[in-house]
């Protein structure tokens, strides 16, 4: 993947994690917000039909108010299916509809559409309840990576994808090695060799599987794990079966008990540890270059402000901005041609704010807000501006939330601001 379009997916990935928090905050009065999840395989007729079906049984709840929110959300659902031809968009579509409490015992209809998710919708769902049905959503945006998964014993092997959270098993091989037991009249030695013959045939045979599987995506994979009992993974591993770029690839071996598909679960289950430091690898470097150049060099900024005023410049390589960051920017207009930002809560309200430069009182309601990421990354974008989130699972990412207020970058060349 290139950094383009990890930039693009992460910009799409925080786009969603605002709905989803945003959707997550609502309640309904009973079991009244519906949720659908539709593949992009399933025909939008088929979906149109479920939904009208729904509709009907709707009408058999006792509670006349439940009954009509739950109605007037499945028919703003099927009304906004209409704008989809056969199918939905590439990896699905996934609508939420429902009267949310909005206190005083008043309630709001709202409906709210997400179109390709990060990852495809795997199965149709449709689900009611007095809180929308955020969690498999939650799942995609926890998905990170791409790994290569081979399970394998003298006997069997399987080969698979692990994509973020989801193993895919994708191909598999019985061995023809012989017990350890030799048939009568076979010398000790024959058959010592003829049984070290298959076990190498069935190695190679496991590492093409891999190799077809893993080579042509190799660019885009963060690892391979092998897995399997001693000393099986071992003789595979140091046999060099594999490519060469994919033996390099291999972040390690695990003990699993089971080869077959339930064995690259094992395997993945076993590899916990590797993967969750895997995870955070890349934030972890790039931490570690700004606190270098924060110390002993002069290419770094943190900070909203001095932040934005570097890549106003065009001076900022890549803007570091932590995944927990949740504030808006307000953008003060100073009748005297004068501009200020602030850096707010998303739920602070806006005051009227006094110019820094000339001391000119800019009333609250002339003042311009938006969400402080994408005001950053929209800067970005224009200069060329490589953005990474930083995750808070470590202590230098937890730093740059807490102590950088959220936001800071690695310059292109020193700017002395």
């Amino acid at each position: 993947m290139s950094e383009q379009e990890a930039e693009q997916t992460d910009r799409q990935k925080y786009e969603f994690q605002k709905v989803i928090e945003e959707l997550q905050e609502y309640r309904g009065s009973g079991t009244q917000l519906v949720t659908i999840y539709i593949p992009e395989d399933k025909q939008i007729s088929d979906v149109v039909a479920h939904v009208t079906q729904e509709h009907s049984e709707a009408s058999n709840i006792k509670s006349k108010e439940t009954r009509t929110n739950v109605q007037d959300a499945l028919k703003s659902i099927k009304d906004r299916l209409r704008y989809y031809d056969t199918y939905p968009p590439e990896n699905g579509l996934v609508i939420f509809s429902g009267a949310i409490d909005t206190g005083g015992g008043r309630t709001d209809m709202i409906t709210r559409v997400l179109e390709s998710p990060p990852d495809p919708i795997e199965s149709f769902r449709y689900h009611c309840d007095a809180e929308f049905f955020t969690e498999p959503l939650e799942n995609m945006l926890l998905d990170k990576g791409l790994f290569g998964l081979v399970v394998l014993d003298r006997r069997e092997a399987n080969v698979g994808w692990l994509k973020g959270k989801r193993v895919e098993p994708v191909k598999s091989a019985s061995s023809l090695v012989p017990g350890k037991q030799r048939k009568g009249g076979q010398s000790a030695q024959r058959f010592a060799r003829l049984r070290l013959e298959a076990i190498d045939n069935f190695y190679q045979e496991v590492a093409e599987m891999a190799n077809d599987l893993f080579v042509p995506e190799r660019h885009d994979m963060d690892g391979v794990l092998v897995g399997g009992p001693s000393p099986t993974k071992d003789e595979f591993l140091d046999g060099d079966y594999l490519h060469h770029e994919l033996q390099d690839m291999v972040l390690g071996k695990f003990d699993v008990a089971y080869t077959d598909e339930s064995g690259l679960y094992d395997l993945v289950d076993a590899a916990e540890d590797v993967l969750a430091e895997h995870e955070i690898l890349q934030d972890k470097e790039v931490m570690e270059e700004f606190f270098k150049q924060l110390h002993d060099g002069e290419k770094a900024t943190y900070g909203f402000n001095q932040t934005r005023q570097n890549l106003n410049m065009g001076a900022v390589e890549q803007l570091l901005i932590s995944e927990d960051l949740r504030k808006d920017a307000i953008t003060y207009e100073c009748p005297n041609g004068h501009t200020d930002y602030e850096l707010v809560d998303a739920t602070a309200k806006t005051d009227a704010h006094t110019c820094s430069t000339c001391g000119e009182e800019v009333p609250a309601e002339e003042a311009e807000r938006e969400d402080a990421i994408e005001h950053l990354m929209e800067l970005a974008d224009q200069r060329g501006t490589e953005t990474v989130f930083v995750s808070t699972d470590f202590e230098k990412g937890e730093q740059l939330l807490t102590a950088f207020g959220g936001v800071a970058g690695i310059l292109r060349y020193s700017t002395g601001v």
